[in-house]
């Protein structure tokens, strides 16, 4: 919508480039000026200034801890490969990590024959 107002206010100004964030002419923006928007909503919000780029970390992160399926959260990240996504993007947080050490732990303190192991969770 916000898109649309900018390229009626635009009128012959505008170049359709095929983005989805653009400059008021329907430029694509410039990495420097986004980055400079960025870190001074940061600031202003009292974070972290951090690199676009580890959003992308951060996003591929947060969908595994959520139990997206690998090849989903690649093809979200635009990856031709799931091992890029999965070994260089992807990272274990330490509550999945508890989480998964606490299953090991309740399966090692079973008594052999009384129950069965939990069956694993499919996504």
């Amino acid at each position: 919508m916000r898109q649309t107002a900018l390229r009626n206010a635009a009128g012959d100004q505008w170049e359709e480039a095929g983005y989805v964030f653009t400059t008021r002419s329907g430029r694509p923006i410039d990495p420097r000026n986004l980055y400079r928007s960025f870190t001074r909503v940061a600031k202003t919000a009292g974070l972290r200034v951090v690199r676009l780029h580890d959003a992308r970390h951060g996003c591929a992160t947060l969908l595994t801890a959520a139990g997206v399926a690998p090849r989903v959260v690649m093809e979200i990240l635009g990856h031709s490969r799931i091992a890029v996504t999965m070994n260089i993007y992807a990272h274990v947080v330490q509550d999945t990590q508890r989480e998964a050490v606490g299953h090991l732990d309740r399966m090692l303190q079973r008594r052999p024959g009384r129950e069965r192991p939990p069956q694993p969770r499919h996504s």
